[in-house]
């Protein structure tokens, strides 16, 4: 690239006479100058900056800034080159960018068109491969608690890869040998390549249909890390992890790690592992069973052999039956007769005890007659106590009746007083009468009507 132009100015043209008008730019005019001479001196350059203030944009652009120590430049990656990224930049991050310097007309900004960029210090699969499993750690996708565990004994296994690797055939070899029984069913799919990642999405999807599947192995052969990048797959990842059925990774070799290892129910360092994982716990289980097997047996033996030294045992304690019935009859008399003393000895006790009460019991008619007297007095009393009563009463009475005639109106009226009444109501004032009123007399002897006049 020619930086002459920049660094040495052509020879400034002849003055102009004084008197000639100069000519007069628009910004406009300006800045499409400015844009065409650093487009002509700048094609594609390679430029190395931290960015800083890192924008994406919601139509799928990014803005942002690229800056050293002592200088920054503005910085825009559109759309279609920024998908092919594998990496989230971020502020800080020490990128090396591939692109155009130009300017923005209406503003008059100048900035690089980023159509390439990699991070300076590691690769660009690397730094994708580490940012997708930081986010997906921290949304607990690798956690233990959330993993199923394989089934000890699966009859139907599902196997997610290509169908002509050596992984199938290592699969399928070890699986026939260690379990005869169990049922293979073979998810074909890419392994490798763009198309690799939904092939493998779709497989596993196809895989998660089978009703009766126990497992599920997912994976491929070694290869190298672009060889082995579909199985980086966020999609990939997340549809491993919310899979009903547990599942088995199996990709490249023991050191090689990928982002389905993590979210994986179990991760085989091989596929040929992967296998054996599978039928390691019918293989233990069939072994345990004769192990118990022998175990029973044997302690079926121990436990006959012991029954029959009881048997023996307790038939050379065992008596003649003549002399044990002998033994009991007389053991029965000997309690009949002890039987027959202690029912004896009982009523004696209670014929003395009732002996003893009737000498302390005394004579009924003794206590009827002096019941009698104590009656016949009290009688008396009552008697005595209602005489008295009566008489108080019938004094009471008499004073009584006394009070009662001396207030009586008829007293009065026997002292040439009388009562006169209208209708119910005792006249007591001649205010409550009126000429033609009709009311009552009442002298102390007999009664008369007169009228008002």
């Amino acid at each position: 690239m020619d930086f002459g132009a920049l660094e040495k100015p052509e020879a400034s043209p002849p003055e102009k006479p004084v008197d000639e008008t100069p000519k007069v730019f628009s910004v406009s005019d300006i800045n499409k100058s400015i844009r065409s001479l650093l487009e002509g001196s700048f094609k594609y350059i390679w430029l190395k900056g931290e960015i800083s203030n890192f924008k994406p944009h919601t139509s799928g652009h990014w803005y942002f800034s690229l800056k050293d120590s002592k200088a920054q430049i503005s910085a825009t990656m559109f759309r279609g080159s920024n998908q092919g990224v594998r990496f989230r930049p971020r502020d800080g991050m020490e990128v090396l960018v591939r692109g155009k310097i130009t300017v923005y007309e209406p503003r008059g900004n100048y900035q690089i068109m980023v159509e390439e960029m990699e991070p300076v210090g590691a690769g660009a699969l690397q730094m994708a491969f580490e940012q997708l499993k930081a986010k997906l750690k921290g949304e607990g996708l690798f956690e233990a608690a959330r993993k199923r565990p394989i089934p000890a004994m699966p009859r139907h296994v599902a196997v997610v890869t290509s169908p002509t690797g050596a992984a199938i055939r290592d699969i399928l070899n070890i699986l026939g040998r260690r379990s005869a029984g169990l049922r293979v069913t073979i998810v074909p799919t890419v392994v490798q390549g763009e198309a690799a990642a939904p092939s493998i999405c779709k497989a596993l999807s196809l895989a998660l249909k089978l009703t009766d599947v126990d497992a599920i192995i997912i994976g491929r052969g070694g290869g190298s890390i672009e060889d082995m990048w579909c199985f980086n797959d966020e999609t990939l990842a997340r549809n491993i992890a919310s899979s009903r059925v547990p599942i088995i990774s199996a990709v490249g070799h023991e050191i090689d790690f990928t982002i389905a290892d993590f979210v994986a129910d179990l991760r085989a360092p091989t596929p040929s592992a992967a296998a054996e994982l599978v039928t390691k716990n019918a293989l233990e289980i069939t072994d345990k069973i004769q192990t118990l097997k022998s175990r029973l047996w044997r302690s079926w033996e121990n436990q006959l052999r012991m029954a029959r030294q009881k048997v023996l045992a307790a038939g050379q304690r065992l008596v003649d039956p003549k002399r044990r019935l002998q033994d009991l009859s007389l053991r029965c008399d000997e309690l009949s007769q002890r039987l027959e003393l202690s029912v004896q000895r009982y009523f004696d006790r209670r014929r003395q005890e009732l002996k003893l009460l009737l000498t302390r019991l005394p004579s009924p008619r003794q206590t009827v007659m002096r019941l009698g007297q104590d009656v016949e007095m009290l009688k008396t009393r009552l008697e005595a106590h209602w005489l008295r009563t009566i008489e108080g009463k019938q004094a009471e009475l008499t004073r009584l009746n006394s009070m009662l005639d001396s207030l009586s109106p008829l007293r009065v009226v026997e002292r040439g007083y009388s009562i006169t009444r209208k209708g119910d109501v005792v006249i007591k004032s001649a205010e409550q009468l009126k000429k033609g009123d009709l009311v009552r007399i009442t002298f102390a002897k007999g009664q008369s009507e007169a009228q008002i006049i």
